[in-house]
């Protein structure tokens, strides 16, 4: 997490204060199922309310209540005391509450002063007055504290963190007194949270009200006075942050004891013979890569967004296919031009984003989960079907059947599929690009346990994370990228202090570490002969 001073973020205690936002007994089911139970919730002004809870817990279903998506089927919602119903999304913004949802709804072709102001442009008479739409977002966005971010410039050209500020900006440019952000910060680095944190300590200055959820426990301790729990669609509790911790909130969110966020490596786990080798490898986005996996490890890759990170899993894969330099898998110097040949010898890859590039959303959970061993070894497809049931059952997908369609399950569950259609391809090297992105505590415990697991069996395991936590708890070595290039290795349990140190290309006078792979290498060798 940003090295800032979380401290002072704290409004000072005040005496009570009329709510921005009373909801009472918000009720919602789907198909007679009920999704929503007796909900109750307070925001006050200048306040950040946390809300958290496994996928399928309600927490989507309450903020859409309250943005005017679904209609609740009972309960009530007041703003500063008065009584609203809202039976379209503009009537929500009409009343003062703007939601900034995890999937942005940004136009790529117009710019940030066009998408932040889209269906209500300032006029001249018949025509748009583009220079006091520029100078109203310009204002707006020096509001926020953001100085680097042109109204003129196209939205299509703006990294994730940049549109994540673009979506953040429109909705309180509908004067909005009450904000919900959903996940705001999944698709960022460690870096980029800190500019959000600063937006949102200047909204609570202006005595707007904000409700927060996030994964992030960290973040809702950094930035919220009052913390609700939802499981299963009831409310669990309400506390203030400062009566919490976070293995306290992680019993109270998935109802049972959770000894440790990162699991230990399954007893008997062997480092197994070298099974991926780059040497110089380089691309148009990566050079002089020189790194080794070996079967039996978790290697963390860390860096700050726009390192080379993604691209270096691609050109492994094929995807950006590297141009110089030598692959060598299990021995022998290969080229791999493809995804579909880089399956061929044995490598998957997890990709960041499972629903552009990892899922095909409208067909079933089996025919997600064979996908890939359709499309490349189709003479398997037959075993692979009759075993799916049980891999889906080992990974504990919740689901009505295997006839569900994925875009109907939890983040969690997706991933989780996603994670099976390349199980099925028995991979010698798995390529993981942030595995447990947007999913909440007890999904990420089941993909890390699976890890192990695969680690255990022998599969080597490049896994990339922008949560440096995850990547100390899991990696037993960090490889860190710097500007396309590997900055340097660093062994398991090393500090996130000593990451950003070579993720910024920050001096420092401590000699690296010996790492863990070199230890165990030469306690193996006997073993690899």
């Amino acid at each position: 997490m940003p090295d800032i001073d979380v401290v002072s973020s704290r409004r000072p205690a005040e005496g009570p204060t009329v709510p921005l936002l009373r909801a009472t007994g918000l009720t919602k089911r789907f198909f007679g199922h009920a999704v929503l139970q007796d909900i109750d919730l307070e925001l006050h002004p200048g306040t950040v309310h946390g809300l958290v809870g496994e996928n399928g817990a309600g927490k989507s279903t309450l903020m859409k209540i309250l943005a005017g998506v679904y209609q609740p089927d009972g309960g009530t919602v007041e703003i500063s005391g008065e009584r609203k119903t809202f039976g379209h999304p503009v009537q929500s913004q009409q009343a003062g509450l703007s939601t900034v949802f995890q999937e942005f709804n940004l136009l790529p072709d117009r710019t940030v002063a066009e998408n932040i102001y889209l269906g209500r442009e300032p006029r001249r008479g018949a025509l748009v007055d583009t220079g006091q739409m520029q100078r109203d977002t310009a204002e707006l966005l020096d509001g926020l504290g953001v100085t680097n971010l042109s109204p003129t410039t196209m939205v299509g050209s703006l990294s994730v963190a940049e549109q994540q500020i673009v979506e953040i900006a429109k909705a309180v440019s509908y004067d909005a007194r009450i904000i919900q952000m959903d996940e705001p910060t999944a698709a960022l680095a460690d870096h980029e949270v800190a500019l959000l944190y600063g937006m949102v300590r200047r909204l609570q200055e202006r005595g707007v009200a904000v409700l927060y959820v996030s994964h992030r426990l960290t973040e809702l301790f950094d930035l919220c006075e009052t913390i609700t729990v939802l499981k299963d669609g009831r409310h669990v509790a309400t506390r203030p942050a400062d009566e919490l911790d976070e293995a306290t909130l992680v019993r109270m969110m998935v109802g049972r004891e959770m000894s440790a966020f990162f699991p230990n490596p399954v007893p008997g786990t062997a480092l197994g013979a070298e099974v991926l080798t780059l040497t110089g490898a380089g691309n148009d986005y990566v050079d002089g890569i020189d790194l080794t996996l070996r079967g039996g490890e978790i290697v963390g890759l860390a860096g700050l967004q726009g390192s080379g990170r993604t691209e270096l899993v691609e050109g492994i894969f094929g995807a950006q296919p590297f141009t110089r330099g030598a692959m060598t898998l299990s021995g022998r110097t290969v080229q791999v031009s493809s995804p579909r040949q880089a399956i061929r010898r044995g490598l998957a890859l997890v990709t960041e984003d499972r629903k552009a590039k990892g899922l095909s959303l409208n067909q079933s959970i089996l025919d997600n989960a064979l996908g890939v061993v359709r499309a490349v070894f189709p003479g398997r497809t037959g075993t692979a079907r009759r075993r799916m049931p049980q891999v889906l059952s080992s990974m504990s997908v919740a689901a009505r059947g295997l006839d569900q369609e994925v875009q109907f399950l939890s983040g969690g569950n997706q991933q989780k599929v996603v994670l099976a259609r390349w199980l099925s391809t028995n991979p010698q090297v798995m390529l993981m690009d942030e595995p447990t992105r947007g999913i909440d505590v007890g999904a990420k415990h089941s993909i890390y346990e699976l890890m192990r697991q695969l680690a255990a069996d022998g599969v080597a395991i490049l896994m990339v994370s922008s949560e440096l936590p995850e990547v100390i708890g899991m990696s037993d070595r960090i490889l860190v990228m710097h500007e396309g290039r590997l900055a340097g290795e660093l062994p398991a349990g090393s500090t996130e202090e000593e990451i950003l140190q070579l993720a910024t290309g920050t001096p420092h006078t401590t000699t690296r570490r010996t790492s863990t792979s070199e230890t165990t290498t030469s306690e193996n060798e006997g073993e690899d002969a």
